[in-house]
């Protein structure tokens, strides 16, 4: 005959004593059952809060006051900044970044680079004429950007007229 093992309930468990046991055996339906309670010296060990030792933060360099100031820590005034571009400074960007950079290789023996000349200041809407006359900014195969939306957009195209006698006045043009 095979004998079923399982473990015991009520091994670990806290039981009632004295009064609270007859109490418990009078009115519980079934006395065997656990009361549910582990008993803390054998569930946990060692049972949380009774380790000497006492937790300390360690030190980072945010728990330092001198390092860490609280205007660097206070989010409710961080608000953007504000940088200006004038239209000197654009209209060179242009005509910097519009020209191909080429990189002379390097000589043997030639240690002194030449710093690149500044271009002097142009006009802004001079520098946009001398950029879009290089290159075309748009063209037919080259198509400005186009706000993304959601859906198709509708393009009328003619379907089938209705049944009507062939004769007969019929205003009505269908699209698809």
């Amino acid at each position: 005959m095979a004998t079923r093992k399982a473990a015991e309930s009520t091994l670990y468990h806290v039981h009632p004593k004295g009064f609270w046991k007859k109490f418990r055996d009078a009115v519980v339906v079934n006395p065997e059952i656990s009361s549910g309670l582990p008993i803390p010296s054998l569930n946990r060990y060692p049972q949380p809060g009774s380790r000497p030792e006492k937790y300390s933060t360690p030190a980072t360099k945010a728990s330092d006051p001198a390092q860490n100031p609280y205007w660097k820590r206070d989010v409710r005034r961080a608000y953007p900044q504000l940088s200006v571009i004038t239209q000197s400074d654009l209209s060179t960007l242009l005509i910097q970044h519009s020209q191909p950079q080429s990189v002379a290789a390097p000589k043997e023996g030639e240690t002194n680079q030449v710093p690149a000349k500044a271009p002097d200041a142009v006009d802004l809407t001079q520098a946009i004429v001398a950029v879009t006359s290089i290159s075309p900014v748009y063209n037919d195969a080259k198509l400005p950007p186009e706000v993304p939306t959601p859906f198709k957009r509708w393009r009328p195209e003619r379907a089938p007229d209705a049944p009507h006698d062939p004769n007969a006045y019929f205003p009505m043009l269908l699209y698809k």
